[in-house]
């Protein structure tokens, strides 16, 4: 056997229908077998909080070995997991096909699967999964939401944080009036038909956050794609169930999965290719949904047939080229590199599309954000999500850029308010997508 491997990660299809896969001495077994081999190696010290809490238990244990610690520490070990899938894709040398066939990420899913199974996800952690009622329904009294939910409120918030358990301090996602499907409905862009991408069909799978939250963006990346001649139409079934695949409620993440898959395989089967507007939905779409419905036809279509926005338009620029018009933006950015992103092995394509814009600079920050979706804003780990990404925020601060952005939304804002904590003068300016920045090169205003 091998130290280590290099060769590329397969991960296996995920058993969530088995029994076996629930039983909890089995499921100690393997966790007992993983964080063995992952005290031996230790390369994982410096990633999200779960290594230095799993670390941290066996060095205090009597024995200094993992014989030592109470099977009832291992849940502060799987809480603390982002699913930011760092340590398997950049870190780890065991990943399968190893032997060793180390996969941490879907390891910490599987404790969470049994915990949900067993009724241990709290009710508030529940009813904030549920994105696309709670964005239909704030979305009626944005203003009103938007004033309960803001920073300071001194009113509002620690409700928010006594009934469910949101941090008093994090900054939490504002809430669009208009959803971006209404919005996009009424004032499609013209179709630049002198482009060299005329003739490419898309369907932007809007994601929860760019339809409830963020309209704007969304917009952008139309605008942007129509002037580089993409026609493009806006489908949103319903929330891709990155919320609930981080609570373990993986029945209901596969049945999202197979209604998405199968309303856009309609749009696929008319010869349009699939774009996600966030990361992490890219990431459920491509990766995650293929390995919990490895079955469903629907769902490995769609995956072949997703792309990254930011991939998408450097696809355009490889193959066809892009459309004329692109102007200098001064000041500069500094583009944090989303782990959702860079899960997909996609390479850096937000970098590459940013230095298409004549006279880039652009400062690259590929450390984590420590946000991990709804993960940073509670009450038990803010403060553990700003130390992580500390790193992260003082490196864009140190940039001297005149505005930051990252390709996930929520990443951006937390590290956008990190950086204003540090309180070493004004922050950048905060762009919520590297697509705003390219909208803005077009002269487009979104």
């Amino acid at each position: 056997m091998r130290e280590g491997g290099l060769d590329a990660p397969k991960r296996h299809p995920v058993p969530w229908r088995d029994d076996e896969f629930y039983d909890p001495a089995k499921l100690e077994a393997e966790l007992r077998r993983v964080f063995d081999i992952c005290h031996g190696c230790r390369r994982c010290f410096n990633l999200c909080d779960s290594f230095p809490r799993l670390f941290d238990l066996i060095d205090a244990a009597p024995s200094g070995e993992l014989d030592g610690v109470k099977s009832a520490d291992f849940a502060t070990v799987a809480d603390a997991c982002t699913l930011c899938d760092m340590c398997y894709m950049t870190k780890c040398p065991y990943v399968p096909p190893h032997p060793f066939n180390i996969d941490f990420p879907h390891l910490m899913l599987r404790q969470r699967a049994v915990e949900a199974r067993a009724g241990k996800v709290k009710w508030a952690d529940r009813e904030l999964a549920k994105t696309d009622r709670n964005g239909l329904a704030a979305g009626l009294v944005a203003p009103l939401a938007n004033w309960a939910t803001k920073t300071g409120n001194r009113l509002t918030r620690p409700v928010l944080e006594r009934a469910a358990g949101l941090d008093q301090e994090a900054a939490l996602p504002r809430y669009a009036g208009r959803r971006f499907e209404i919005a996009a409905a009424a004032a499609p862009p013209p179709l630049n038909r002198e482009a060299p991408g005329f003739g490419r069909k898309a369907v932007l799978y809007a994601t929860c956050f760019v339809n409830y939250n963020d309209p704007a963006t969304g917009l952008a990346a139309r605008a942007v794609l129509a002037r580089n001649g993409v026609e493009t139409e806006i489908a949103y079934p319903r929330c891709c169930g990155m919320p609930r695949l981080e609570q373990g409620l993986l029945g209901e993440v596969a049945e999202a999965a197979a209604a998405v898959a199968g309303e856009l395989g309609a749009w696929i089967a008319r010869g349009y290719d699939v774009i996600a507007l966030v990361p992490s939905c890219a990431l459920m779409l491509k990766f995650e949904w293929p390995l919990l419905l490895p079955e469903n036809e629907a769902v490995r279509t769609l995956a072949s047939a997703t792309y990254d926005i930011s991939e998408y338009v450097v696809d355009i620029a490889r193959k066809e080229g892009l459309a004329p018009g692109l102007r200098a933006v001064p000041g500069g950015v500094a583009l944090h590199l989303a782990c959702h992103a860079r899960a997909q092995n996609m390479g850096p394509k937000a970098a590459e599309m940013l230095r298409l814009i004549p006279e880039a600079d652009v400062a690259v920050v590929e450390r984590c954000s420590g946000h991990g979706g709804a993960w940073g804003f509670k009450k038990a780990h803010f403060a553990t999500a700003l130390k992580i990404g500390r790193p992260a925020s003082r490196q864009m601060a140190a940039a001297g850029k005149a505005m930051i952005t990252s390709e996930c939304p929520l990443a951006g804002a937390h590290l956008h308010q990190s950086i204003a904590r540090q309180g070493d003068g004004a922050a950048p300016e905060l762009l919520a997508h590297p697509i705003r920045l390219m909208a803005r090169a077009y002269g487009i205003d979104c």
